[in-house]
């Protein structure tokens, strides 16, 4: 397990997107772009994909220990820290999902003159079943 490995397990762990981290690495007086940042993200065969070095990584771990703990003279509780990054992640998902319309058209779409789609109806999962418990009565 490598460097880059580590990096991409903690991003996924604790929700943090690319912007996110590039700010972390800033409080430990680490500058590096978003694109810098992708290339750690690659796959290994990917022409642009880079290694992660130790001193990235390291500022990486520094940051995150003062984005998450804070300083000795402004403390904060870490599990506030990561609620807050869920619930920014559920409010820009949800943002993405329904676009706007642009300025001065409406959202109604036009019907289309092809063929319409019609849902299969589900089956229920489970059938009825009746259950007799072992007792067989005859009537």
């Amino acid at each position: 397990m490598n460097n880059n490995d580590i990096f991409k397990k903690l991003r996924v762990a604790l929700q943090l997107r690319d912007d996110q981290i590039v700010e972390i690495l800033q409080l430990a007086d680490f500058r590096i772009s978003k694109a810098e940042l992708g290339a750690f993200f690659r796959n290994a065969d990917h022409p642009n994909y880079m290694e992660c070095g130790d001193q990235v990584l390291r500022n990486f771990l520094n940051g995150l220990i003062i984005h998450l703990r804070g300083t000795k003279e402004n403390p904060k509780n870490p599990q506030e820290i990561l609620a807050k990054n869920k619930a920014a992640i559920k409010t820009s998902s949800a943002t993405t999902e329904k676009p706007s319309a642009p300025k001065g058209q409406t959202a109604s779409k036009a019907p289309s003159k092809g063929k319409t789609f019609k849902p299969k109806k589900q089956e229920p999962v489970v059938q009825k079943v009746k259950f007799n418990n072992g007792k067989n009565k005859k009537l």
